[in-house]
This record gives C-alpha cells, structure tokens and sequence, in this order.
C-alpha cells in the first residue's frame, strides 16, 4: 500500500478513528489493532510477504526470552548468532543470492573457465532491509544489557511490522520503540496538528518534487547515450532531488503518520543538501542507517579508537557495506566507496566534525565560503548518484566522461522550466526552515494563522494540479 495512494487515503482515517475511539481504553487493544494494520498495510503488496516477518519477528522474540534466562556468556553469544545468521541468511538469500551467483559465474569466465548456474526467480519482500535491522537492534540490545527483553508478544510483534516506518524506514532502535508500545498512549492534538503538516510536507516533496523530477531523469538516464553533458548534469540533478524527495518525504509521511498515534519516531533527514562537508551530509543524510552502522558495526569494529590504518579500514568497511546494503548491484558498492574516498581527508585531518551545527545559524543569508562549500558537497554527492542511478559501472564512467567533455558547454536539448521552479521555490522554503524538525513546522512563529493555513491550501492545490506521474517509492527496492 503507498502512501501517496487512495487506499492509504482510506485505510488511514479507519485506523485512526478504530484506534482512538474504539479501542483507546485498553493498551493491549490498541497494540492488537496497530498489529493487525500492519499486517493489513503489509499484506497489500504481496501476502505471502507476511510470512516472513511474522517468521523473523518470533525468532527474535524467542530468542530476547531465551537470553532472559541464562547469564552464561557461551549460551548467550549461540543465541545472539543465532538471530544474526536466521535474519542476515533471509537478506542474504531473497536480496544477494543472484549477486553472488552471478559474480561467482563471471570470476570463473574471467580466468578462462566457464561454468553454468540457474539464477533463481526470486521476489525481493518489500521492505526487508528495513525489518531486518529493526529486529536486529532488538537482540543486540537485549544481548548488551542495554534493553530488558520483553514477554509482551503482541508488542513486540507490532514493534517490528509498524506500519508507518515498516517499508521504508526511519530504522527504529528497540531501546526507542518498543518501550512505547508499553505505555498507555493519549490524543495530544498540538502532536497530532503537527504530524498532519509533516505528512503535508512529505507529500508535496514526493508528488511534486521526486515524482515529477524522476520523469526527466529517467529519461536522461534511459538515453544518456543521445545527450550533451550539459543535458546529463541535468539529469543527474533531477535524480539528487527524486531520490531525496522521495526518500525524505516517505519519513516525513512516516514519522507524521506515527506522530498522530501517539508515537515518536526518529529524526531520518536533517535538511542533507545545506551540508558544507561530506561528513555533516552523513550525519543529516537517512540518519537511522548511518547511525545504525555507527553503533552496531563501526564502533564493534574500533571505530576511530585504533592507528591510521584501523581508522581508513574501519572507513571504507563501513561505507562499502551501506552499499551494498542498498541492492545487489556493483554500482552500490562503488558508491560507498566513493563516499568513504569523500570522507577520509576529513577524518584523517580530524576535521569531520567541524560542522556539527545548521549552516548560516541566526542569519538570513549564507557567505561566500559557505555556499562555496554547500556547492562543491552537493556536486560531489551528486557525482556519487550518478553510480546510484546507473544500470550499470560501465554506464556510470560513460555517463560521467560525457559530463566532462566539450558538450558540458553547449545548450541542453530541454528546459523542463516548470519541474526546475518547483525546485528552486522548494529549495528556498526548506532553506528558510532549516532549524526546524520539517519544514512545515510553525510553532512560536510570528507567521499569522491566516498566512498559514493559506499556504497549506496551496501546497495541496499544487500537489492535485502539479504532481507527477504516481511511482513506488525508490527505497521500496532495498
């Protein structure tokens, strides 16, 4: 089920009006129902997908009690690598099994030997990066000491397929969720106002800024080969604000969504593009999976504890394996590595942490030095989606040779005036609210009601008369 769909514009006002005027007397009810939605919400894509998480949510629970009982240190590191191997073998199997089948093929014809091998017609379940880490962060936790494993099944059952946050993230930690589903949830109308706007704002930003910016960029991208460079950067900047438009926007609607149920989701986007360096990008950019990989690898790994060499090691492992988290392909992995190439100057010079807060904080205006580094942090993130975007490795170094040729200085062979003011105005909203949690957020502002509610009828009008073409949700892939 999308959320920018008719079936999500139904199924969310019945579950909201079942949850706080049916069943809001008792917490386990409530519980039952957010369950029983999830699976509902889940179900809608493919209902065999089900099965799978009710699967590896009950190992998972097993698995929390199991470690309740026993302090021996043997038994409790079997168990943990129990749940390690059940849920990274599911990811392993539906997500990499024709990578590495595939790979394994070409290494062989590589060195003059051919060998055969059937690929497996495999359905990759939506969302099961996402569910998977979430599950994970469970019984890590619980194995650490840091999150008390709970007996209440349906909690922890309704902690791993909330349908808000299920397919696509924010990648909520158990030590955050989970205790939330145990306390008694009350309507609080300033929350649910807000979690309104967030949702607004998510909408607009995939409707109207991804979903119109990925027609254009598909087809640069489709025939790069018919393209000036100037085109190509075009289209490479088409696909920087679809996927951050489509991906942002699914946590805004997300972490809204849950904010009208009573429910405090983490913070996924910080506003990534006014970054002025690579690591404040990471650090603003799907910051559920950067700190995920931060907590449960890198800093397991040594983090920057050790010399040089373990810090440049632990860099590139960290990197590269956010990669290839994103999907089975070489030019996700190439993309992490080009990342972790971005960001080793900054570690290595101890100066990845420089720019810790907003840019151009009390003022209007951004300097010269700032915009001067917010564009060259953009033009290499934006260099870096062109391995995203592309079919293939070969594809990417031609798309990007043909950028930094002669053709870069001719005229492109469109304009898509339209899509390129709705960048630009939304560029400028976002800019303006860059201190805030969402840009639609209007609390102890001076703006006048009026004002207010004038541009929220006007982003919904936008949204009906200007949105693009409807489309997945790009992570809905990972």
């Amino acid at each position: 089920m999308l959320f920018n769909s008719l079936e999500f514009l139904i199924f969310l006002p019945v579950v909201f009006i079942l949850y706080w005027f049916v069943v809001h007397k008792k917490l386990r009810s409530q519980n039952f129902l957010i369950l029983l939605a999830s699976y509902v919400f889940y179900g809608w894509w493919d209902w065999r997908f089900l099965s799978l998480i009710i699967f590896s949510s009950t190992i998972d629970f097993l698995i929390g009690v199991f470690l309740s009982k026993t302090e021996k240190t043997s038994t409790r590191k079997l168990l943990l690598t129990s749940s390690i191997l059940v849920n990274i073998g599911f990811l392993g199997f539906f997500k990499y099994y024709n990578f590495f089948l595939e790979s394994f093929i070409d290494a062989f014809t590589f060195f003059g030997q051919s060998i055969s091998a059937e690929r497996l017609h495999i359905i990759l379940p939506v969302g099961i990066s996402f569910y998977t880490f979430q599950t994970l962060s469970y019984t890590i936790d619980v194995y650490k000491k840091k999150l008390e494993p709970t007996k209440d099944v349906v909690a922890f059952f309704a902690f791993v397929s909330f349908f808000p946050q299920l397919v696509a993230g924010p990648i909520e930690r158990a030590t955050n969720l989970l205790p939330q589903f145990y306390t008694q949830r009350k309507f609080e109308y300033n929350k649910a106002v807000d979690g309104l706007r967030q949702i607004l704002w998510g909408l607009f930003k995939k409707i109207v800024i991804a979903d119109n910016a990925a027609k254009f960029a598909n087809i640069i991208f489709d025939s790069s080969a018919d393209y000036s460079g100037s085109t190509l950067v075009l289209g490479a900047v088409f696909f920087a604000f679809q996927i951050y438009g489509d991906f942002s926007g699914y946590s805004d609607i997300a972490i809204g969504t849950s904010r009208l149920f009573g429910f405090n989701l983490m913070r996924n986007f910080a506003f990534p593009y006014f970054s002025r360096d690579i690591a404040e990008f990471w650090r603003r950019w799907h910051i559920s999976l950067s700190t995920w990989f931060r907590d449960y690898l890198y800093i397991p790994l040594g983090g920057s504890r050790g010399g040089t060499w373990m810090k440049i090691r632990n860099t590139f492992i960290i990197f590269i394996v956010s990669g290839f988290w994103h999907g089975a392909n070489w030019t996700f992995i190439v993309w992490g590595f080009l990342n972790a190439l971005y960001f080793l100057p900054l570690m290595l010079l101890n100066k990845n942490r420089v720019n810790t807060d907003i840019v151009a904080k009390n003022r209007v205006f951004a300097n010269v030095k700032e915009i001067l580094q917010i564009f060259i942090t953009f033009s290499l993130t934006t260099i870096a989606w062109v391995f995203f975007r592309a079919e293939n490795i070969t594809h990417a170094f031609v798309y990007l040779s043909e950028i930094f040729s002669a053709s870069l200085f001719q005229m492109p062979e469109f304009f898509p005036v339209q899509v390129i003011f709705f960048i630009i105005v939304f560029v400028i909203i976002e800019w303006l609210q860059r201190d805030k949690e969402h840009a639609l957020e209007f609390e102890n502002t001076k703006m006048p009601r009026l004002v207010r509610f004038a541009f929220y009828y006007l982003l919904i009008a936008v949204i009906f008369l200007f949105g693009g073409q409807q489309q997945e949700f790009i992570y809905f892939q990972f």
